[in-house]
């Protein structure tokens, strides 16, 4: 891609994903060839200024329902989307995204195929999804459909909708014990607002610590440090990386002297988090 293909919008687009300037933003798209990812790596990489979260923005229309079962051992997620906020609002939208959500709890499908072929009552009759979700587009008028479906089971679920059915968080935990509800809860929020990647360390993937190791490199030798040192350096901001991004290790946001894991430890020793998912309308 050439310097004349990278457009002005393309270039806004980097900038407000990232809050850097626009002709960093342009740089980084033209050395790129036009790969958004890249180009974000490669802003970071130059020490640019780069949001902490971006995964929410130029979001699609639609919501996303988090709920679990009656013994919350179990909870889902899914994103079922239309092409305007007006649709989104709808009351009846949004039951019917419900009701496509308890189906999932019930049955436990692997994919969304597979959901699609369950059945939901839907005006009295009884009818597979994917026919109920072409019937709702013909009578509406905009395309509609589940684009995210997300399952976790535990041995205690705790579900959480935030910003009117925008985001959805599913948190499980080792134990079902006095306070786990207002604590998972707090733990859920965390998860929204915080957009960990891992519930600790060893749940980062291989990609991912290569990806911040060879980031935090550049960074230290861009800072002029010398190549003896850059090893260290890079390990030590690896650390950061795991304590900032990684859930337990995180600070707790309602009292940042406490990580998230010692939050827990106060509300049962021994509590903590063994899965979690975060789905944003959208992203």
């Amino acid at each position: 891609m050439s310097t004349l293909q990278i457009s002005a919008a393309d270039v806004n687009k980097l900038r407000q994903q990232t809050g850097a300037g626009m002709m960093d933003c342009k740089k980084a798209l033209t050395e790129t060839n036009g790969d958004f990812e890249a180009a974000i790596d490669f802003l970071r990489k130059k020490g640019a200024k780069v949001a902490a979260s971006r995964q929410d923005r130029d979001s699609n229309e639609g919501v996303v329902i988090a709920l679990t079962s009656a013994d919350a051992k179990r909870g889902v997620i899914i994103e079922l989307n239309c092409e305007t906020d007006f649709v989104a609002k709808n009351a009846e939208f949004v039951a019917f995204a419900n009701a496509i959500a308890n189906a999932a709890i019930e049955s436990k499908p692997a994919t969304i195929e597979d959901l699609y072929a369950l059945s939901i009552n839907v005006d009295g009759a009884t009818v597979k999804i994917g026919d109920a979700i072409i019937d709702k587009t013909g009578k509406i008028g905009e395309k509609i459909g589940v684009s995210k479906y997300e399952i976790v089971d535990g041995e205690k679920i705790v579900a959480y909708i935030h910003g009117n059915f925008r985001l959805g968080v599913l948190v499980a935990l080792n134990a079902n014990v006095a306070g786990v509800d207002e604590a998972g809860r707090d733990v859920a929020m965390q998860i929204a607002a915080m957009s960990p990647v891992a519930v600790d360390k060893d749940g980062v993937d291989a990609t991912t610590i290569e990806r911040e190791l060879e980031i935090a490199k550049e960074q230290t030798r861009a800072e002029g440090k010398p190549e003896a040192m850059v090893e260290k350096i890079a390990a030590g901001r690896l650390n950061k990386f795991y304590k900032d991004s990684t859930l337990l290790n995180q600070e707790f946001v309602k009292d940042p002297s406490k990580s998230v894991a010692q939050f827990l430890s106060t509300v049962d020793k021994g509590l903590t988090v063994t899965a979690f998912k975060r789905v944003a309308l959208g992203a």
